[in-house]
């Protein structure tokens, strides 16, 4: 049990018969009325954002949820394979627990989100950044660099991002998973 005093982004909730993760959370003391915490709840297993308000004081349930690192093996109709890089067990996840699977690539080190006390996996985190070669994107045109300009490539994992014109073919990109934007050329 905690209460809402012991809030902070990331604590994760037994709430609605799901596991929630505190995604933004706010402190407001009205000058008229009693206390409050605005909150902003993400489902860990469908995903869905809920905004909830809980009274200043109000003893919630708490999940326990471990982060355990694994690593990307294969992908096949059964789901993402992963290894544990301890035990060496491998677990299938399905697509819809991992937020940008386009991004993965065979060999990459992840962190998987598994309830402690079902050892059910909940979803997988990417780190915040992957390095990924193009392989296929048009050719710049020369010149044609003063504006801000995107133009499609496709990766080596065949996602498609949006890079600006001086990116080639074989160029090592740096992809930011969060929102799958291109961040940089890696030298």
């Amino acid at each position: 049990m905690a209460s809402t005093a012991d809030f902070k982004n990331g604590l994760c909730l037994e709430f609605n018969n799901d596991i929630m993760s505190i995604v933004e959370f706010q402190h407001v003391k009205p000058g008229k009325g009693p206390a409050f915490v605005r909150t902003k709840l993400k489902s860990l297993t469908s995903g869905k954002v809920l905004d909830k308000t809980f009274s200043a004081g109000e003893k919630v349930v708490t999940a326990r949820v471990e982060k355990r690192p694994h690593q990307f093996i294969y992908s096949d109709d059964l789901g993402y394979h992963f290894m544990d890089t301890e035990t060496f067990e491998q677990i299938p996840i399905e697509e819809k627990l991992i937020e940008r699977p386009g991004l993965l690539k065979e060999g990459q080190q992840v962190d998987i989100l598994i309830h402690a006390e079902t050892e059910r996996p909940l979803g997988v985190e990417l780190p915040p950044f992957v390095e990924l070669m193009v392989t296929y994107t048009e050719p710049g045109i020369k010149g044609d660099t003063a504006t801000n300009t995107l133009k499609p490539a496709t990766l080596e994992t065949g996602a498609v991002v949006m890079v600006p014109l001086f990116v080639d073919q074989d160029t090592l990109i740096k992809v930011d998973t969060r929102d799958g934007s291109y961040s940089e050329r890696v030298k």
